[in-house]
């Protein structure tokens, strides 16, 4: 089983002129937490409500002006449809990121995210590492650090 088999087609995307705000809207509308940002097609960037969290609010930008080119991932981690479940969990507990685009001939074709790798995988116990090592700020900095 790969990437194709369980990703999500056509993901919802913006463009990289669409302000912070319209990305949130659209977050809150299709229940996700990150949109792709797609130009002519080709994928350009990701942003995620963290992005516009830490990078934007807390830094005082307007989110009603600000473009989420401002503030997006460019160039994100991303996979082909052939990719294994096995391959794009191992990639996802490297990066530490629950999405990956999926991009075929540079073209954006669906988006694969954690819990679409969990709800296939039989080893739930490697699922739960996945999860484990995403989770953790590779700083060692996270919610619960002190000082």
């Amino acid at each position: 089983m790969d990437a194709r088999d369980v990703m999500t087609r056509e993901p919802v995307t913006l463009g990289p002129g669409a302000t912070l705000g319209e990305a949130a809207t659209l977050m809150r509308q299709e229940d996700c937490g990150s949109i792709p940002i797609v130009e002519d097609g080709r994928l350009v960037g990701i942003v995620t409500d963290r992005d516009i969290v830490i990078r934007a609010v807390a830094a005082g930008k307007d989110p009603r002006s600000t473009p989420v080119s401002d503030v997006m991932s460019a160039d994100p981690v991303c996979i082909e449809p052939g990719t294994s479940l096995d391959e794009a969990q191992e990639l996802m507990a490297e990066r530490q990121v629950r999405r990956l685009p999926v991009v075929e001939d540079g073209k954006l074709v669906g988006i694969l995210v954690i819990g679409q790798v969990a709800r296939r995988e039989p080893d739930e116990e490697q699922t739960g590492e996945t999860l484990k090592e995403i989770s953790q700020p590779k700083s060692g900095r996270g919610s619960h650090a002190r000082g």
